[in-house]
Parts: structure tokens; C-alpha cells; sequence
């Protein structure tokens, strides 16, 4: 862990874009109150085949006007042009924009090739190539590996081209498993990798939710976790207090051992992300 011990610690949420009025209304409730917080940035997600592109472009230009809180949107491959993503960094720039995650993408039932960008890899180098040193650019790092990834030394590989193709730090996958982040933060370490590895943290408020993501990200939910969770059936309140006291274990664990700061997947939601952070006892 020592190349993450040298990074000032980055905090930081995510949001997706809202659906609907009421949505957008509540969600900017939530920015309000993590905003208090005061992140280093929010950054902002966009639907499979970059189907709510427009609502998120709106949704980081809200918050970085309102909020005077950096915002980061996603820009994924799926469904993508040189064309359009040159359009799209554009725009960016010319509303100060200087943060992008940079994501491969899921890709769509029935599509069979993400777009002119096959690997996330090939977006950075683009955006490099188009943007020079403007936007700090975040990966995704898959420390539990990527489902499609053929072996664990591949999924190495695949990241180790994201950051030489210009990444400057990295988001992980969320965990509940702290040895998984470590092991690969020393793997990345071994191949002369010392960009900081944000560990991406979930609060868990929904078993039932967490569940169906996880099995379709490979985030691994350890069987003792699944196990109590499901004891609690539908008691929300009881799920709700025990994640709280889990993840905020995890946060603590990560932190004393050098994590260069968390990214919360907060689903919208600040409850049990503030109460995590009121935990660890973070500034705000």
C-alpha cells in the first residue's frame, strides 16, 4: 500500500441522472446534504448505450453551477463515435468541465459491439489525443476482476493500458472484501503502477437490490453478509443499521492501511452515506 500512501485522500459521491421532475427534485436534496460534506467531486453516471446522455450532460452542469462542487461525468464507449465523443468533450470544456470517468460500458441486451471505441483504454488515449492534460481522467479498476475478463493476469493488463494510455487515478468496482483491494493495489504495485486506487464503497440499504448488482457486476457479497442479510427478510431498518455498521468497518480498515480516500455509490440517496462518514469521523 505504500504508492497509495503518498496521494492526498479524495472523497467523493455518485449520482445518476434522474428520470423524471421528481426525481431531479430529490436528488438535489441529496446533493445539498453531502454537499455539506464537501467532496472533492460528485460524478455523475449515464444509462446503458449512453441512454440518458442528455440528462446526464444537464445534471453535471446543475451541480457544478449550483453546488461549486467539481462534477465528473461518465463517458462509456457503448454506442460511441469519435465524432460524438469529440462533440461531447467539447461542450465539457466549454462549461469548465475538467473531470471525466472514462468506462468501456456494459453493453445492451442484443448490441454486439460497443461503438468505434472497443476498450476503455482506446476512449483515454482519445480524449488525451483531443483534450491534451484539460480533464483529469478517472478509470475503473475491477480488483475482483471483471466478469468478462479471461484470467485475472489479463484483467491486469487491461487496466495497466488504461493508465499508460494516460488514466490519472482509478475508481474500483465496489467490495465488501478488504484483502481483494489490497492484494491488487500490491499487484498493480509490482508492474510499477502507483496512480491512486480509489476503493468504491456501496452502502447497503437493499439486500434484494445489492444482490441482483452485484451478480451482475461480480462484486462479491462474502457469505456471512448474505447470510445475516437475509435473516433480516424485509426489516429495512435492520438491514439498514447493519450495513451501516459493515461498510463503515470496511471504510475504517481501508483508510488505516493507506486508501488515498472512498467513492460512494450512493444510489441518489444520502442517508446511510452520511451516516457512514459521520462515523468514520471525517471532516466535512
Amino acid at each position: 500500500m505504500e504508492s497509495q500512501k503518498q496521494h492526498p485522500r479524495v472523497y467523493s459521491f455518485e449520482f445518476f441522472p434522474p428520470k423524471t421532475d421528481e426525481g431531479a427534485k430529490k436528488l438535489r436534496l441529496t446533493r445539498e446534504r453531502l454537499a455539506a460534506l464537501h467532496p472533492r467531486f460528485f460524478s455523475v453516471t449515464f444509462g446503458a448505450g449512453g441512454s440518458t446522455r442528455e440528462r446526464t450532460f444537464d445534471t453535471v452542469c446543475e451541480i457544478q453551477r449550483d453546488s461549486g462542487i467539481e462534477a465528473a461525468p461518465h463517458l462509456s464507449c457503448v454506442a460511441s463515435t469519435r465524432e460524438n465523443i469529440r462533440e461531447i468533450l467539447k461542450l465539457y470544456q466549454s462549461q469548465n468541465i475538467r473531470h471525466i470517468v472514462a468506462l468501456r460500458g456494459d453493453l445492451p441486451s442484443g448490441m454486439g459491439r460497443p461503438g468505434e471505441f472497443r476498450y476503455a483504454n482506446e476512449l483515454v488515449a482519445f480524449i488525451r489525443e483531443e483534450s491534451g492534460d484539460h480533464f483529469h481522467i478517472e478509470v475503473a479498476a475491477y480488483h475482483e476482476f471483471h466478469p468478462q475478463a479471461p484470467s485475472a493476469t489479463k484483467d491486469l493488463d487491461n487496466f495497466q493500458r488504461k493508465v499508460e494510455a494516460g488514466a490519472d487515478s482509478a475508481i474500483t468496482q465496489y467490495f465488501f472484501n478488504a484483502d481483494a483491494y489490497f492484494d491488487f493495489v500490491y499487484e498493480c504495485e509490482k508492474r510499477g503502477l502507483s496512480l491512486p486506487i480509489v476503493p468504491g464503497i456501496m452502502p447497503i440499504t437493499n439486500y434484494t437490490q445489492l444482490a441482483r448488482f452485484s451478480d451482475m457486476c461480480g462484486a462479491e457479497i462474502p457469505r456471512w453478509i448474505r447470510k445475516r442479510l437475509e435473516a433480516y427478510a424485509d426489516d429495512r431498518d435492520a438491514i439498514r443499521a447493519f450495513g451501516e455498521e459493515v461498510v463503515t468497518r470496511l471504510c475504517a480498515t481501508l483508510l488505516e492501511a493507506g486508501a488515498p480516500g472512498l467513492h460512494f455509490y450512493t444510489m441518489n440517496q444520502a442517508g446511510s452515506t452520511t451516516a457512514i462518514w459521520n462515523n468514520l469521523g471525517l471532516d466535512s
